[in-house]
């Protein structure tokens, strides 16, 4: 895992699905009146506390992993989730070696470049510091060290400075997991680390008295699963079944699971 460094400017450095072979029931080698194989689809994420993370018992869970099991599940497919290198997750969609793209997944500026099934949640992307930072506010990252995940909205907030809410920072330090933008902070590489809110509580959430979070917000971020352009039946196909399932509660009692405010399904459709 590697980081890539910006000093003071910039810092560097579906197709077709995975469907099983033969669903007919009878073929040769099936016991006879065993259920058929379920098509698989296969979805690509990093990990990304608390919506993909491996667990304990070594599996996927989260609160992505439990709305896409439950959404392809009710679409009649068998879901595999493909923990991915997230810099590369164009050319992952492009190759096939996943059919989705669905972690905690920005639409807002991304709105054409691919077929969406959402936005089914918002999240806050905000700035975390340590307890003792004399960071107070946004206003007083000027001139300061800020770590985020690499090719994320963070990342692009602070190098282009989209708002003007946003100041001149010194540095950018982007990697590639966000246990490492943590731990940049938690040894005092930089002086503050920026995400979806959901991601650095629960990053933080083990030593909540030793860092804080600002009450601005860099941005509200929509949440979908992205497709490559040519799979939008199937993004259509999902977002009504993600809507069902907001509709019906399950999305509610997942976030609650999870210790999270459902407020956040609260989402305008992006225009």
């Amino acid at each position: 895992m590697k980081a890539l460094f910006w000093s003071g400017r910039v810092i560097a450095g579906v197709t077709a699905l995975a469907v099983s072979a033969a669903l007919v029931s009878g073929c040769s080698g099936r016991e006879e009146g065993s259920a058929p194989e379920l098509p698989e689809i296969i979805v690509g994420s990093d990990e990304y506390a608390p919506f993909n993370y491996v667990g304990s018992d070594g599996q996927p869970e989260g609160i992505d992993v439990e709305l896409a099991r439950e959404a392809f599940s009710r679409m009649g497919y068998s879901v595999v989730f493909q923990n991915i290198v997230w810099d590369e997750k164009d050319n992952y969609l492009a190759d096939g070696s996943v059919d989705c793209l669905w972690g905690c997944f920005s639409m807002n500026g991304r709105e054409d470049d691919y077929a969406w099934a959402g936005p089914y949640m918002k999240s806050r992307q905000v700035v975390a510091v340590r307890a003792d930072s004399d960071i107070r506010s946004f206003s007083d990252l000027e001139g300061r060290r800020v770590a985020v995940l690499s090719s994320t909205q963070p990342e692009k907030l602070l190098l282009e400075r989209i708002s003007g809410d946003l100041p001149h920072v010194a540095e950018v330090y982007c990697f590639e997991e966000m246990d490492m933008v943590f731990a940049a902070l938690r040894k005092k590489y930089v002086h503050a680390m920026a995400g979806h809110e959901s991601a650095l509580r629960e990053l933080i959430s083990g030593a909540a008295n030793e860092y804080r979070i600002l009450d601005e917000s860099m941005m509200e971020a929509s949440l979908g699963v992205a497709f490559s352009k040519d799979n939008g039946i199937l993004a259509g196909e999902l977002e009504q079944t993600l809507i069902d399932m907001k509709q019906e509660g399950f999305t509610a009692s997942v976030l609650e699971k999870y210790g999270m405010d459902t407020a956040v399904l609260e989402v305008d459709e992006l225009g």
